[in-house]
């Protein structure tokens, strides 16, 4: 501790000690005020995706709640038309659980015969105990869990609230702006203008960059399994699209359904290992070809900052949490760079360049690539001249 005349530094353990008291009442914060901040922050990052609809409407001289009105219906008419979709193929999914009740008895059988010769007691005496469960577990759940998807489904898209949440936030949005205009600009107002026209671009860039490349893996997830002759194929395939949006995770389980789901309905080990390589061959194109190029490394988090966003956010907020934390560091992470004082956290969320490290070849030939289609000294450039066009068609 330090003691100059009209000065008292905290010694740094107090400092650390009020960190953690801050972040504990944060996280506090945020798991208690769940229901009314999940909600806000999805129909926010709608509002942002919604926002230059809503914009070409009202120059079309429409009065703002009625361009609001209408965009909102267009995008509920565009998320009404997924959950259908997923319904349709959810219901022909559930008529084949009694086939695949025949193929895990099939498979105990052959289990039976396969230890038989090798196991001095009877094996059926330990696996018939294994089969009834997993069979139990198939018939009880298939039900309650096609309901559970379907309710955290609508929960989550045909809630009361969100669009009453994005119809005030865009018709309201111009006075929020001015809001954060006054708030947080002191000496420099075109900074913190085109920090929130730079959050705002960002928003839009990864919610429809990760929309472009979810119709790119669902076309090609699909197409594999129809090739390969799995039944439901464009359901497991879009299904493990969507997945997509959950880094990491998401893209192992919505492998997992596919590959288990013809483990249990074909006869052959073959179709099983050529799902799990095509998988693997498009989660590579994905994670080093498509995302990188269409939504931009400018708004991509690293794997380890990544990896524990979705872990604090499923623990925050469950699934929500998940989908949620991934956009928000991203924000972060804009934030962060343009505050001289925050940089350095900017730098620790960005992703760091491993190619010295040493990859694969097959992922090494994919980022070359990728590189060559956009490279990146011209993500941040496209982002700043993006900027100054609307600067310029805005004095004008």
């Amino acid at each position: 501790m330090t003691n100059k005349p009209g000065i008292y530094e905290f010694p740094w353990y107090f400092k650390a000690a009020a960190v953690l008291l801050m972040l504990t009442l944060t996280i506090y914060g945020m798991i208690v005020a769940k229901a009314i901040v999940v909600p806000f922050l999805f129909a926010l990052f709608f509002a942002v995706l919604l926002s230059p609809l809503c914009g070409l409407l009202e120059s079309w001289r429409l009065p703002k709640v009625l361009a609001a009105l209408t965009s909102l219906l267009l995008g509920i008419a565009v998320v009404a038309l997924g959950i259908m979709f997923f319904y349709s193929q959810l219901t022909g999914f559930v008529e084949d659980s009694e086939q695949i009740q025949r193929r895990v008895s099939e498979l105990f059988n052959d289990l039976y015969a396969l230890l038989g010769p090798y196991v001095d007691a009877d094996p059926e005496e330990y696996l018939e105990n294994i089969e009834a469960s997993i069979i139990e577990f198939i018939r009880g759940n298939f039900d309650s869990l096609t309901k559970g998807v379907m309710t955290a489904a609508t929960t989550i898209t045909l809630a009361f609230i969100v669009p009453v949440y994005v119809v005030l936030l865009l018709i309201f949005r111009g006075f929020l702006k001015e809001f954060l205009i006054r708030a947080f600009s002191t000496d420099d107002t075109e900074k913190v203008k085109r920090l929130i026209n730079k959050v705002k671009h960002v928003v839009q860039y990864y919610i429809l960059g990760m929309l472009m490349v979810i119709f790119i893996l669902a076309i090609l997830n699909s197409t594999l399994l129809l090739v390969l002759g799995v039944n439901h194929a464009i359901f497991f395939g879009v299904f493990a699209a969507f997945l997509n949006i959950i880094p990491f995770v998401g893209p192992l389980v919505g492998s997992i359904l596919p590959i288990l789901y013809a483990l249990l309905t074909t006869d052959s080990l073959l179709i099983p290992a050529l799902v799990l390589l095509g998988f693997y061959v498009i989660q590579l194109f994905e994670s080093n070809l498509f995302t990188p190029s269409i939504v931009g490394r400018q708004v991509s988090l690293n794997p380890l900052v990544t990896l524990l966003a979705i872990f604090i956010g499923a623990q925050i907020w469950g699934l929500a949490g998940m989908i949620l934390f991934i956009p928000v560091g991203a924000v972060l992470k804009v934030i962060f760079d343009e505050v001289d004082s925050l940089k350095p956290l900017g730098f620790l969320l960005g992703k760091a360049d491993l190619r010295e490290k040493g990859t694969g070849p097959i992922a090494q030939k994919v980022r070359e690539i990728s590189e060559k289609i956009n490279p990146p000294e011209t993500q941040e450039h496209d982002i700043e001249e993006d900027h100054s066009k609307k600067d310029s068609s805005t004095k004008k």
